[in-house]
């Protein structure tokens, strides 16, 4: 029998209905199990299922419910389900990092993002798919297979958090962790038309600092309360960490809901900050509407541009530190480690800890370059969330047999405009402003701020949200 809730549901709309005991988090959870048997075998959204963990973690928050007297006594997200991106350790659940070659022993403990997640309320969903060590903007690959759009099954969902992305937007889940290294939040929340912030660095903490502090958590979502509440749930202080600023004297939820400063300056990026790289129209398209709705919300378009570096300085800052992404990671097999992350542990281990040190000294001078400029010149930058729709499943391909490192030049499109921003350790948000006229593809676009100005980015993506409501945009495949 077909469930009554909609699938659809945002998170804290479903977490308010499980307080006022409207449904109960079994039968929530198995509206999501539901959806997942029917649409997952298309999607290929989810790597690791346990559904009997699922309900038994759903019927023990059941009983919680009917055991508490006040509904303000549970956790802000009480009963709602929520995957894991399998990069990620859950207590018991194998970590595959999409790769054939890691080991398959269950986790012994969780990641400390999965622990705040838990304390919660979230009831864990299985895991959803990623690229081998989060290195590409798409899974499609020999241990987790092609993971497809629902909006288009012949296009990717990006990525690397691709299951996440369709999950989410599918309706097999009402919201997801992501994790986001050079774009793999927003990359996936423009492909799906979802909404997805990467925080500033340090403000979220997982159990070690992915490669050099480019990686951070976060969520994918349908609306910008719902990133706004989970954000409050993850960007709490870490004792144990190396980084980690106090938690945030003022909620990201209620700083969502505060007026919007007016005369921001508000800049934008519309051609590629990499040379070669064509801006697909619509993506031009998302920035140019965003810029209109914010000049008539009262703020000042200023033609000041970015400080970039060149390209080569650019590309070459990234990738020293990219290059070790798939450090740390246990391999039962490393023969069967996929070609372009072989090649990149090749190019990791061909420089030396000095020549290292360096790029990474590097990178920072040029993140501060950025970051100085930008303080100097804007309150948000807005630039295309990527500079291409999804690409077709495969089209990564072309070349890779020549060269293994193709599939990351491949990506170049999907990438550019965000990884900048990894880089530099600011907050940047995807938002789904805009759509194709001739595919009906989503398309996002970014709003990037100063470091630790969520709330001014939750701010004006409320506003937007507003303006260009996308909550009712549902994909074919659902």
């Amino acid at each position: 029998m077909r469930s009554s809730i909609d699938p659809f549901t945002s998170a804290v709309e479903l977490a308010a209905a499980i307080r006022r005991k409207e449904v109960s988090p079994v039968e929530v959870a198995d509206c999501y199990l539901d959806r997942m048997d029917e649409l997952d075998p298309r999607l290929n959204a989810f790597c690791h299922r346990a559904d009997d963990d699922v309900r038994k973690a759903a019927s023990a928050a059941a009983d919680v419910v009917a055991r508490t007297r006040s509904a303000e006594d549970l956790p802000p997200f009480h009963g709602v389900p929520l995957p894991i991106k399998d990069l990620l350790d859950v207590a018991g659940w194998p970590t595959t990092h999409g790769s054939a070659g890691a080991r398959q022993e269950p986790a012994e403990a969780s990641d400390p993002v999965v622990q705040r997640f838990v304390g919660a309320g979230f009831v864990l969903l299985g895991k959803t798919t990623t690229s081998e060590f989060g290195a590409l903007p798409f899974t499609e690959s020999e241990a987790l297979g092609i993971s497809r759009s629902p909006w288009d099954p012949d296009r990717t969902p990006g990525g690397s958090s691709s299951g996440a992305g369709a999950a989410v937007a599918a309706g097999m889940a009402p919201i997801a962790h992501a994790e986001d290294g050079g774009g793999s939040i927003r990359i996936p929340a423009s492909c799906n038309g979802l909404v997805g912030l990467k925080p500033t660095r340090g403000l979220v903490t997982n159990g070690t600092v992915s490669v050099e502090g480019l990686g951070t958590s976060g969520v994918l979502s349908r609306t910008v309360a719902d990133t706004a509440a989970a954000l409050d749930v993850l960007a709490r202080h870490d004792p144990g960490a190396w980084w980690s600023p106090p938690t945030p004297h003022r909620s990201f939820a209620a700083a969502m809901k505060t007026d919007m400063p007016t005369g921001l300056r508000i800049g934008a990026l519309h051609d590629s900050p990499v040379d070669g790289i064509r801006v697909h129209p619509a993506c031009t398209a998302a920035v140019t509407v965003t810029l209109r709705t914010l000049e008539s919300a009262g703020h000042h378009v200023v033609d000041t541009r970015l400080p970039l570096p060149s390209t080569d300085e650019l590309v070459a800052a990234f990738t020293t530190i990219w290059n070790v992404a798939g450090s740390g990671i246990a391999l039962a097999d490393p023969d069967r480690v996929e070609p372009h992350n072989r090649a990149l542990r090749a190019a990791a281990r061909s420089i030396d800890s000095w020549s290292y040190a360096e790029g990474v000294r590097k990178t920072e001078q040029l993140s501060r370059r950025i970051v100085e400029g930008f303080l100097a010149g804007f309150d948000l930058l807005v630039t295309p969330t990527m500079a291409c729709l999804p690409p077709l499943v495969g089209a990564w391909r072309t070349g890779s047999d020549e060269d293994p490192l193709r599939p990351l030049l491949n990506s170049y499109p999907m990438g550019v405009f965000t990884s900048v921003f990894n880089v530099t350790g600011q907050p940047a948000i995807s938002i789904p402003i805009h759509h194709d006229d001739s595919t009906g593809l989503p398309v996002g676009v970014q709003i990037v701020a100063a470091p630790w100005r969520e709330d001014l980015l939750l701010q004006v993506s409320r506003t937007l949200e507003l303006a260009h409501p996308w909550t009712d945009r549902r994909p074919p495949v659902m």
